[in-house]
């Protein structure tokens, strides 16, 4: 049998620029070296990186201008199934400075291009074509200028109408307007304190704002990335958090993309919820030890999956009281297709 498809969403990709320079200081020309173009933007990310561990997966997104040939070009070159939809505005670039005396690193993201009415709904289109034969569909990024806060609602209901799960990763309004339809999500913990409007100093207002989307019908499934601190994973029934794996970092670039990446990889092999986010975990350490948003290496993930998969979680609770039917996205989403 074969494994599910993925299709992943991208509104606003990027050309992803990478420098290094010795210094970072205001006025002075600041002179960059060994430069790196990689294709960008959430989904386009997840994309890479679920085809590096194995996944059959088709990405979508949108390409216009010289960047957006560009892109193309890339993500042909990785061998990534590609759906790109045309706009009239030119992709936009995303800037990267790695501060060589500091190791610091200056992240510069452009707003990106205005989608028109019929882009959005060229992309909509897109979606609903490829969702018809997806198990798991993946739509992460920023909405560019033009695009209304309620666009992932709407790409939620189409996933719901062609019976494919929806894992989304996005910030400001693109989050706060979703309000059902989504299997997993995966917020920040700066992205989870805007959408709910509080500081979430401890590890309980976490817990608790996390399970408080779950409550509302938002998602099945929460989970947090917590940086260094690892990941948090809420459902209806339990609670669990799981330590990040040390590693020798180069870039941060690109590690949230990486966790989706391996939870909808893990997922798409019919594990259990948990195992999936820690197969995010180590492809998420592996992407920091790589330069820019380069794609990490499989075996690099295999490596450090061995390490945290028999590791038990920080901490694990489990809500008493009668189950409920939600608690079925411990396991992958059931599909009529399998």
């Amino acid at each position: 049998m074969s494994e599910p498809r993925v299709v992943t969403l991208t509104m606003n990709s990027a050309l992803d620029v990478t420098v290094d320079a010795d210094t970072v200081r205001p006025t002075d020309k600041i002179r960059c070296r060994t430069p790196r173009y990689d294709a960008g933007g959430g989904g386009v990310n997840v994309a890479r990186f679920a085809h590096v561990l194995g996944a059959d997966v088709t990405a979508i997104f949108t390409a216009g201008g010289f960047t957006g040939a560009r892109i193309v070009d890339i993500v042909a070159a990785t061998g990534v199934s590609a759906t790109p939809v045309p706009i009239l505005g030119a992709t936009r670039e995303s800037f990267t400075v790695n501060e060589r005396a500091t190791g610091e690193q200056y992240r510069f993201v452009l707003p990106g291009p205005f989608l028109t009415p019929d882009e959005q709904i060229q992309c909509l289109d897109a979606v609903r074509r490829a969702a018809r034969g997806a198990h798991y569909v993946v739509a992460s990024g920023s909405l560019p200028p033009g695009v209304p806060p309620d666009f992932y609602q709407r790409v939620a209901d189409i996933c719901a109408a062609q019976d494919a799960a929806l894992i989304l990763d996005t910030s400001g309004g693109g989050l706060a307007h979703v309000t059902s339809g989504v299997h997993v999500l995966k917020p920040s913990l700066r992205e989870l304190r805007e959408c709910v409007g509080r500081t979430l100093d401890t590890a309980a207002d976490q817990r608790a704002a996390a399970r408080e989307l779950v409550d509302r019908g938002v998602a099945d499934a929460v989970v947090v990335s917590l940086g260094a601190d690892g990941a948090l994973l809420v459902t209806a029934t339990a609670s669990e958090t799981f330590p990040a794996v040390e590693v020798l970092g180069v870039s941060g670039v690109g590690a949230g993309d990486a966790l989706v990446a391996g939870v909808v990889v893990g997922l798409s092999k019919r594990w259990e919820l948990p195992e999936a986010v820690r197969l995010g975990i180590a492809a998420a350490a592996a992407k920091l030890q790589t330069p820019g948003t380069s794609e990490f290496s499989a075996d690099e993930v295999e490596k450090i999956y061995a390490e945290v998969a028999g590791a038990p979680p920080v901490t694990s609770t489990v809500t008493s009281g009668t189950p409920d039917p939600r608690s079925r996205t411990l396991r992958p989403v059931p599909h009529s297709r399998r």
